[in-house]
C-alpha cells in the first residue's frame, strides 16, 4: 500500500505541473483572444479561435514601429508629462513603468545576476541584482544598489552592498531570477567570476 502511494505521489509529480501550466496558457489564451472575440463576431460576423490575440500583435508590433519614429516622440513626450504632473496618475503609472522597464525593453534593470558576501565570518552569500550603476557614497564607502528577490514571491528588498562584496555571475537573468523565486529548486549552472568587484 506504502509503494502505491508512493507511485500515486510519483505520477501526480509528473502529470500536476504539466496540467497547471497548461490551465494558466489556456486562461490567458482566453481571455486575450475574449477581448476582441465578441466584437469580432457582432459587427463581422467572423468567429475564429486566436483571431483575436492575432490582431492584438500586430496593433502593438505597429505601435512599437510607430513609437520608435520621430513623428511619434512629441506626442509621447506629452503624454508622459501629463501623466507624471498628475499626482494620482503619476503613482500608478511610475509604478508600472518602472515594473515593466524593469524586466522588459531596452532599459531593463534586472540584466546584472550578482552575489553578495552578506556574512564574511560564516562565507554566507545571497544572489540579487545590479539595478543601479552609479554608486553611492556612504561615510565614504562606495556601495551599490542591488535588489534581492524573495523565493516564492513577486516582491524583494534592497541593500546597498559595497563593490568589494560584490561578485558578478556569468549566467543568464532570467536563469538567475528563476533560480532565486523557486527557493534553489530550478538548478542553475553558475559560478561567480574571479572579480572581486562589480565595478
Amino acid at each position: 500500500m506504502k509503494r502505491l502511494f508512493t507511485y500515486f505521489i510519483q505520477g501526480l509529480l509528473l502529470v500536476a505541473p504539466l496540467v497547471i501550466t497548461g490551465y494558466i496558457v489556456y486562461r490567458i489564451f482566453m481571455f486575450t483572444d475574449g477581448l476582441l472575440s465578441t466584437y469580432l463576431v457582432e459587427h463581422f460576423k467572423i468567429k475564429t479561435p486566436g483571431l483575436g490575440i492575432l490582431i492584438i500583435f500586430v496593433f502593438l508590433v505597429l505601435l512599437g514601429m510607430i513609437g520608435e519614429t520621430i513623428l511619434a516622440r512629441p506626442i509621447k513626450k506629452i503624454i508622459n508629462r501629463l501623466l507624471t504632473k498628475t499626482p494620482f496618475l503619476k503613482l500608478i503609472y511610475s509604478s508600472i513603468n518602472d515594473l515593466f522597464s524593469a524586466f522588459i525593453g531596452k532599459e531593463r534593470k534586472f540584466h546584472r545576476p550578482v552575489m553578495v558576501l552578506i556574512n564574511k565570518e560564516n562565507n554566507l552569500w545571497k544572489m540579487g541584482f545590479v539595478t543601479r550603476d552609479v554608486p553611492i557614497n556612504i561615510d565614504n564607502v562606495e556601495v551599490i544598489t542591488v535588489y534581492f528577490p524573495f523565493s516564492y514571491g513577486f516582491s524583494g528588498e534592497i541593500y546597498f552592498v559595497p563593490a568589494s562584496s560584490i561578485k558578478p555571475l556569468s549566467i543568464p537573468p532570467t536563469e538567475a531570477m528563476k533560480f532565486i523565486i523557486s527557493g534553489g529548486v530550478a538548478g542553475a549552472n553558475f559560478n561567480p567570476t574571479d572579480s572581486k568587484s562589480i565595478r
